[in-house]
């Protein structure tokens, strides 16, 4: 099963007619319809590691000052809580916590509900621990490997450059620090070396304005970190608005 990570933006991408929306409804049509879907995204973090084991996780509505047509979106995707377990077995000694009560935040249904609109494949969200590094997140991300050979896709939604900080700057220097980054990134996914990924600040000068905080950029390394040597990896979405990049990226898919 191939490995997705999606540069997700605005969470009206989940409901405006854009480019964005129709990439991930065109790729949902091209790729196998997967048993199950594992979700990291930027928008669950904790203390531990934990993972939602409910069996119907509901919608959560992370964000204020949008319309409410975006509050009222609901995707009652049914969760597994066995593939929780098997999650929780394969990041062992971690002591996952098997949570029965999270949904589903908008970095998940933002994405999945426009690939898979009739929420019908069970979908599983695990969270990003904080204190980990980088290089130790990609680490436990590569125990999740052999799920890729029992149907279940995994999916990374965030965003390689994101700083709502400046988004709305256009000077050049910021333009340029967000290009070189998301070029440099890039071109490591390419050559599929996965320790320069984790090792992002020393790919381009001014990393950090790229990446003023990790959250959005590690659920790159959660796809990436699956990948098998010499399978072949794609980048698509590569454009964005100011300092929020669209870049994404396709591991393993055959053609």
């Amino acid at each position: 099963m191939p490995a997705v990570f999606l540069g997700h933006g605005s969470p009206m991408n989940a409901i405006e007619e854009n480019a964005w929306r129709a990439s991930w409804q065109t790729l949902a049509k091209q790729l196998p319809r997967p048993r199950a879907i594992l979700v990291v995204s930027a928008h669950w973090e904790t203390q531990g590691p934990a993972v939602t084991a409910a069996a119907a996780p509901g919608t959560i509505h992370d964000f204020y000052g949008f319309p409410q047509a975006l509050f009222d979106v609901r995707y009652p995707a049914p969760g597994d809580p066995a593939l929780a377990a098997r999650m929780a077995d394969l990041l062992a000694p971690e002591g996952v916590i098997l949570d029965p009560a999270r949904g589903l935040d908008h970095g998940v249904w933002g994405v999945l509900a426009p690939m898979y609109p009739g929420a019908d494949i069970p979908v599983v969200q695990l969270s990003l621990p904080v204190g980990l590094t980088p290089a130790q997140h990609a680490a436990r991300a590569r125990k999740l490997t052999p799920l890729r050979d029992e149907g279940v896709m995994i999916v990374g939604s965030g965003n390689i450059v994101h700083n709502l900080r400046y988004w709305r700057h256009a000077e050049p220097r910021f333009l340029k620090a967000w290009d070189d980054f998301n070029e440099a990134v890039i071109a490591e996914i390419k050559a599929g070396n996965h320790a320069a990924l984790a090792d992002y600040n020393r790919l381009a000068p001014q990393a950090e304005l790229s990446v003023p905080s990790e959250e959005h950029y590690l659920p790159l390394l959660y796809v990436t970190a699956v990948q098998h040597a010499g399978e072949p990896v794609e980048v698509f979405n590569d454009a964005g608005v100011g300092a929020i990049r669209m870049t994404s990226v396709i591991v393993g898919r055959q053609r």
